[in-house]
């Protein structure tokens, strides 16, 4: 940052221009018109901003430094993701800068803009939906970039996601085979790409199998523990409560887990949990805990060896990974 804390959105707010705008201007790209250039550039004078030097050497030098900004560093999901990435970095003798979303907007523009004003090569993003315009203003900037774990509609580059459908769909069968005919869900927010895939696939995975989609039954939180916790209270404190959760990632799950033990309800014999995640505590909850299983490991890995194709200006295609159900009780 600049060393009198002007940024660079405060430069495109005076201007009156888009963040995408400003960054172009004051990166000199030329795809700028004349009336921008001089709206941004007097603001940029007024304000005192100026630019990291480091940043703007991206074009010609390397610095082997990546940024990787993850939606929650307390979900152990990203918390492995971020560690497989790092060590990948660190094989191609990068070093990794390290951003926590916090599954919030307004922190990852903070961190985007962050990255654009420091001496980054390229950057590993799980995106919390397009943002107020810094995600847009990293793409026009040209740096190299790779999604993980999810992804934008309408923004077109390489990334690392895992396809929910085999996992999740042998989840449903295996509650449906132990008899379960109401099984409730916690999704995640549907303005992220994981959410909404994850409870497409649930509810063909219902339909697939023969049973009724109630909607009654399907609730939504925010990928943390709290909004579990709320959900399957909700579930919980219905008139015919289901006999089965599956909740569509593991904070949420905990917290779903929390609110089973406050209404003294026993994991098996009373209700089912399955929760999307194979997180080491899972496998030691008491009884485990039967899961829908992604390698968070090969995840980080492929994401930073998209990156540095990019980086070495090639166009990697996406990749797609599966899951896979583990019955804890077999």
């Amino acid at each position: 940052m600049p060393a009198n804390g002007a940024t660079i959105r405060d430069v495109a707010t005076r201007a009156g221009v888009s963040l995408g705008t400003a960054s172009r201007v004051l990166s000199g790209h030329p795809a700028t018109s004349p009336e921008a250039r001089a709206r941004v550039t007097e603001a940029a004078t007024a304000l005192g901003y100026r630019p990291n030097a480091q940043a703007r050497s991206l074009r010609s030098t390397r610095t082997h430094v990546i940024g990787l900004l993850v939606s929650d560093v307390r979900n152990p999901f990203f918390a492995d993701v971020a560690h497989a990435a790092e060590q990948a970095a660190l094989g191609a003798d990068y070093v990794t800068l390290l951003g926590n979303a916090n599954e919030n907007v307004d922190q990852q523009d903070r961190y985007i803009e962050t990255f654009l004003n420091q001496r980054v090569d390229g950057v590993v993003l799980a995106p919390q939906g397009r943002g107020s315009g810094s995600l847009d203003a990293l793409i026009e900037s040209g740096m190299p970039l790779v999604f993980v774990d999810r992804t934008v509609d309408g923004i077109d580059v390489p990334s690392v996601t895992t396809d929910s459908s085999a996992g999740v769909d042998e989840a449903v069968a295996h509650l449906s085979a132990a008899g379960h005919t109401r099984i409730g869900y916690i999704g995640g927010p549907q303005s992220i790409s994981t959410g909404r895939a994850r409870h497409d696939v649930f509810v063909d995975a219902l339909s697939r199998h023969g049973l009724l989609v109630d909607q009654a039954l399907i609730t939504f939180g925010d990928f943390q523990e709290p909004s579990g916790i709320r959900a399957a209270e909700q579930l919980l404190s219905a008139s015919v409560r289901p006999t089965a959760l599956l909740a569509a990632d593991n904070l949420m799950a905990l917290g779903a887990l929390a609110a089973i033990r406050s209404h003294g309800l026993r994991i098996g014999a009373d209700i089912e949990v399955v929760a999307f995640d194979d997180i080491e505590w899972l496998a030691h909850y008491d009884p485990p805990i039967s899961v829908i299983a992604q390698d968070a490991g090969v995840v980080g890995r492929s994401a930073v060896e998209l990156l540095l194709e990019v980086i070495n200006g090639n166009r990697p295609e996406s990749i797609v990974l599966p899951t896979r159900f583990v019955d804890r009780h077999a």
